[in-house]
């Protein structure tokens, strides 16, 4: 072949591969497009305020109130405060929570600088530090499933064994970062995954002010918001509307609804005595807050109280947030 038909043949070639690269560039654009106009825009409406966040440290200790935390994957924070990062476990590293153990409702982790703080009702206050790199890690178990603890030392044991006064003693463990988490759903498909710590599922719940008092109104005593152990608590919004709230923004943060929060006898602890009744508000609740017969094989007999939440998009909480539901 001579010099003349190779350049032609080259120049066809050439020609060839760009209308397929154009093609290929036009048919990206097309989809890009399609994409951007047949995506239904998010509709944003106002549906609350945030009133309180609250974060428990200690699983079925008492909560701490906070003005602003960090909405995190695994949960909320504030400082050396995380929730649900501290447990009591048995010697065996099985959990121990108010379900079991009523007390542990008035027991107070707070943390000081780099100290952790424990109090609770005729107890001498015990701090030790929040990292203790030289103790041992523990294999625990929570709802059936493994996860690690860092123990928390001797003296945490003896002031747990000494307030619950059980015969067995108690010992207390600490999640840390680098420790693998639990993934609650994930022998539900139908669930969206995510990780925590020690939280029973979720690493958020949501519940509003209107909700507690509409159960109130059906109690001989009421109740208040802090027996249902809700990390943020809404305001300005009618009783149970945060049970259609699919996706929610408040502030930078976007939340997405995993399931309801299915309750249990812990709702029978008073938060303020410790003292467990294993009837009210739980049996009133089961009159008027029970699942829809479709949805039977994954609350059982549980009646719904407050919404479990993933964290779709970490940020800063702060009470006074707008709450705005997302829709599209």
């Amino acid at each position: 072949m001579d010099l003349k038909h190779l350049v032609v043949d080259a120049l066809s070639q050439n020609k060839k591969a760009a209308l397929l690269v154009a093609g290929a560039g036009v048919a990206v654009l097309g989809l890009g497009l399609g994409y951007k106009y047949l995506r239904k825009p998010e509709k944003v409406v106002r549906v609350g305020v945030v009133s309180q966040l609250l974060i428990h440290p200690l699983k079925s200790g008492k909560a701490v109130s906070v003005a602003l935390a960090e909405c995190q994957q695994i949960g909320l924070k504030f400082g050396e405060l995380q929730d649900r990062h501290w447990l009591v476990v048995t010697e065996d590293g099985h959990m121990v929570t108010g379900r079991q153990q009523p007390r542990l409702v008035l027991v107070s982790l707070t943390c000081e600088g780099v100290h952790v703080c424990l109090n609770g009702p005729n107890m001498e206050e015990l701090r030790f530090p929040v990292r203790q790199p030289d103790n041992a890690v523990i294999n625990c178990r929570v709802f059936g499933a493994d996860i690690q603890g860092r123990d928390c030392g001797d003296e945490a044991s003896r002031w747990l064994t000494r307030y619950l006064g059980e015969e067995g003693s108690f010992r207390l463990v600490h999640f840390e970062h680098q420790m693998r988490a639990r993934r609650p759903t994930e022998s539900e498909p139908q669930f969206a995954q995510f990780e925590v710590a020690y939280p029973d599922v979720a690493p958020v719940m949501l519940l509003s002010e209107s909700s507690v008092k509409d159960l109130s109104s059906k109690l001989e005593t009421g109740v208040t918001v802090e027996r249902f152990r809700p990390n943020i608590v809404i305001s300005d919004c009618e009783a149970f509307s945060e049970d259609s709230w699919e996706e929610v923004q408040i502030g930078s943060v976007r939340l997405q609804r995993v399931m309801s929060c299915g309750r249990c006898i812990f709702t029978t602890v008073d938060p303020e005595t410790g003292v467990i009744t294993r009837k009210e508000p739980l049996e009133t609740l089961k009159s008027y807050r029970l699942c829809d017969l479709s949805e039977k094989h994954i609350y059982k007999s549980s009646p719904l109280f407050g919404q479990l939440h993933k964290v779709k998009k970490t940020g800063i909480l702060q009470v006074g947030d707008i709450v705005y539901k997302i829709s599209r």
